[in-house]
This record gives structure tokens, C-alpha cells and sequence, in this order.
């Protein structure tokens, strides 16, 4: 490695220096206001432990096609770049580099949530489990 190459720590600590990060609690309170919930966790996962009431599932792989309108992939109803946007993944480490990413892509609301959908469990907060 170069002397100069930027660890993924150091990456995702620059991440997080620009972003306004939500607990479990406050993410709430934005969506219950309007804020965009978005689920990046993959489909197994949100199988096996389930989502959250009111979110949008967006896959990290295809998430800055689905928000940027420019794309040719967006999806419309996320394209706003006014609205405030959450984005949650298992423990709140590769929401808060997307967040920085949507951020410089246009979305300056853009944030994550502290400890991710575990932390959302641990506080207590509503999860719908898959039927089945």
C-alpha cells in the first residue's frame, strides 16, 4: 500500500465529519415528518430480520442510479433532492459512506442512521417480519 492511500477507516471517519448522523430515535422522528427512509441491506437480510414500517428498499449496489434523476435509472418518487434522506444498513457503516456520496451527488439532506437496523432493533422501534 502507498504511504498516501487513505484507509477504509480513514474514508469512512471523513464520511462522517459532513454528515448530521441520526440515532435510532431522531430517524424516527424525521420519518414520521417526512424524511425518506431507505433500506440498502440486501433482500435476505431484510428476510430474515425483517424492515421497517415506511421504508424503501434500495439496494446499495443500484442506490445512486435510483436517486439521481440524470441517471436514466431513477426511480421518480426518490428523485427529490430537497427531501431530507436516511439511509440505514446493518450497522451503520456503509450507510454513512453512500450518505456522503448522495451528498455530493446532489442530495444535501442526506444522513444515515448511528448503529444501523440493529441499533433500530435494540431501541425498540417497530419491524415488520416477512410472512411466512
Amino acid at each position: 500500500m502507498h504511504e498516501d492511500s487513505m484507509r477504509v477507516r480513514d474514508l469512512l471517519e471523513t464520511a462522517r465529519a459532513r454528515l448530521d448522523r441520526l440515532d435510532p430515535q431522531h430517524a424516527a422522528e424525521a420519518v414520521a415528518h417526512g424524511a425518506l427512509l431507505i433500506d440498502t441491506r440486501c433482500a435476505d437480510d431484510r428476510r430474515r430480520t425483517g424492515t421497517i414500517p415506511g421504508s424503501v428498499h434500495v439496494p446499495l449496489s443500484v442506490l445512486f442510479w435510483r436517486l439521481d434523476g440524470t441517471s436514466g435509472h431513477a426511480r421518480p418518487e426518490l428523485a427529490d433532492r430537497s427531501r431530507e434522506v436516511i439511509l440505514m444498513c446493518a450497522d451503520g457503516f456503509s450507510s454513512s459512506l453512500a450518505a456522503a456520496t448522495l451528498q455530493d451527488l446532489g442530495f444535501p439532506n442526506s444522513t444515515d442512521v448511528v448503529g444501523g437496523f440493529n441499533a433500530w432493533v435494540a431501541s425498540g422501534l417497530p419491524v415488520e417480519l416477512a410472512a411466512g
